[in-house]
């Protein structure tokens, strides 16, 4: 739950057809003519699109150093000729911009911001210390083939209804404040300063080729650290590649439950959002933030907002 005395989030205005989006990149380095393929798809749907010429600048794996991509951040949220911003990939590097991080430019110029998978440091603290609601959704050239589909993101702000239709976790319904994004990052967000605030929500869990060996320890750590006591109901994304090795006769749905068999909420599973597997359907948009509802029944798992 919000801490009492806490302001509500602020939700921004979704972008639409003739609005610009900028686009950065705060952690892996990109190659220029991926995002320029990626923004014309974006200019075909009828955005405008803009990034700094430093975006291509290359360090080690990042996208340049931390100074460069954390001013990124801060030009694109101060710019009034921005509407929106999206990350162009993750990767890794993300967690060096929080320490660099102004949360007063973002709170006093609060926009559309989206990404996911590394991203998700960023979502989540401007979510908790921003008080904004952010969007864990396709990022510019990671997901590009969306784009040149026609598909870029509804106003789910103004609600929405999400189904996965794959053999369920538990059974069952829950209200709370959406959250979460990459395992991988939430876990190792503990014992920082940027730690995740998971009281009240309904978490959504999602990661790539990780084995549920692993999926295991990380949900541990966010269990043993009381990061699930207060969790309503979690919901996990489709969690591509994230199959046992050879020879073993366990499941991932096997190894979750048995973290979270015992916290007595609703758990599904397959919302196709951030990592995906390559198809037609679209690469969903949560606003993480906002409030929810998760039902769970045996053959179906629905997340619904109604502002």
């Amino acid at each position: 739950m919000r801490q009492p005395g806490k302001p509500a989030r602020n939700i921004p205005k979704i972008p639409r057809a003739g609005d610009t989006l900028g686009i950065i990149a705060p952690a892996s380095q990109i190659k220029k003519e991926q995002l320029d393929e990626s923004c014309v798809s974006l200019q075909k749907l009828g955005f405008k699109t803009t990034y700094f010429d430093s975006i291509f600048d290359s360090e080690l794996y990042f996208a340049g150093n931390a100074i460069r991509r954390a001013w990124e951040v801060h030009k694109m949220f101060k710019r009034s000729d921005i509407d929106g911003i999206v990350c162009a990939r993750g990767g890794y590097g993300t967690n060096h911009l929080l320490p660099r991080i102004d949360l007063d430019v973002v709170r006093a110029h609060p926009k559309f911001f989206m990404g996911y998978s590394d991203v998700t440091s960023l979502l989540t603290y401007f979510c908790d210390q921003a008080d904004l609601v952010t969007f864990h959704g396709p990022m510019a050239v990671s997901d590009r083939e969306q784009f040149a589909r026609g598909a870029f993101v509804e106003d789910v702000t103004g609600g929405f209804e999400y189904r996965s239709n794959v053999p369920q976790v538990i059974e069952g319904s829950a209200t709370g404040i959406l959250y979460g994004g990459c395992l991988s990052m939430l876990a190792a967000s503990l014992g920082t300063p940027y730690e995740i605030e998971t009281s009240g929500t309904i978490l959504f869990i999602e990661d790539i080729a990780t084995k549920p060996y692993q999926i295991d320890r990380m949900l541990m750590q966010l269990k043993l650290s009381g990061k699930l006591k207060d969790v309503r109901g979690i919901c996990f994304g489709e969690m591509v590649d994230c199959i046992q090795p050879g020879g073993q006769d366990y499941t991932l749905v096997q190894s979750i439950h048995n973290v979270v068999g015992d916290l007595g909420i609703p758990v599904g599973i397959g919302l196709r959002s951030g990592h995906v597997k390559p198809g037609s359907s679209p690469n969903l948009c949560l606003p993480l933030g906002m409030q929810v509802e998760l039902n769970v029944k045996s053959d179906e798992v629905k997340l619904t907002c109604r502002p």
